[in-house]
């Protein structure tokens, strides 16, 4: 009676950790899903955002809107590319490590440009503008040449698929249509044989004899030669085949001799 007790006992600590441990599992992946719709969120405002400064504000602060814009527009696109070609292609995890360090240059301009936003000097911001600019374009630049460069070798390798699947369908093809290839082949021994039968001579005129009614012998044997062979008799009617038997029949008794 104590070991079952302890069986059960047991039994139902397993079940509540397990319990526990699905309920954990639930909840982090719950906060995970939201965490990452906030960020979609946040990021969604903030890109806004800086289209209406853009277009709102004039001179430096209006560029540095546009240049913070661009910056984060081109970052976001490669990074999804990349992890969504990673996923198929493992050569892009060396690309994903060289845009990770590309994001760290990129994060630290998208701070300093964040600051100076708010700067009240706009001289100084008219002076620093040109570096910016230029630290911008370059950043944008090698994430661009990232993400195209990893959609090329995704269309390439589309390619090369598409060329090899097509293949392998016309060889299906010809081999379920196998008798087309039949009826093209010449009957065996048609053209062997219009080859090989010699050409018919034409025949000689053999001029009569004497008005004596009779021909020549050379015409009599040519005009046999030219008769067609007389077939073998056949039966008017040819005898009919035995009528078959089928299991299902049943087999006639024999006569009674009494």
């Amino acid at each position: 009676m104590e070991a079952v007790i302890a069986v059960l006992a047991l039994l139902f600590v397993l079940f509540v950790a397990l319990g526990v441990y699905a309920t954990v599992k639930v909840v982090g992946a719950a906060k995970r899903s939201a965490d990452r719709h906030l960020t979609q969120a946040r990021r969604t405002v903030e890109d806004h955002t800086l289209k209406v400064k853009s277009f709102a504000q004039s001179g430096p602060a209006g560029e540095i809107a546009q240049l913070r814009l661009t910056l984060r527009t081109s970052m976001r696109a490669t990074q999804d590319a990349l992890e969504a070609g990673a996923a198929e292609d493992q050569s892009l995890k060396e690309s994903l490590g060289l845009f990770e360090r590309l994001s760290a240059h990129g994060r630290e301009l998208d701070a300093e440009l964040r600051r100076l936003e708010s700067e009240p000097d706009r001289g100084t911001l008219g002076k620093r503008l040109p570096e910016l600019r230029e630290r911008t374009h370059r950043i944008a630049r090698s994430a661009d040449s990232l993400r195209w460069a990893a959609r090329d070798r995704a269309r390439h390798f589309a390619a090369d698929d598409l060329d090899s699947l097509s293949t392998q369908i016309d060889l299906e093809t010809g081999a379920l249509r196998h008798w087309t290839t039949t009826d093209q082949q010449p009957a065996p021994g048609s053209a062997a044989t219009s080859a090989s039968s010699p050409p018919r001579r034409s025949e000689a005129h053999v001029p009569d004899g004497p008005a004596t009614g009779r021909t020549r012998p050379d015409t009599a044997r040519s005009d046999a030669a030219r008769e067609p062979a007389a077939e073998p008799v056949r039966p008017a009617i040819t005898p009919a085949a035995p009528r078959p038997v089928y299991p299902w029949q049943k087999k006639p008794r024999p006569e009674s001799t009494t």
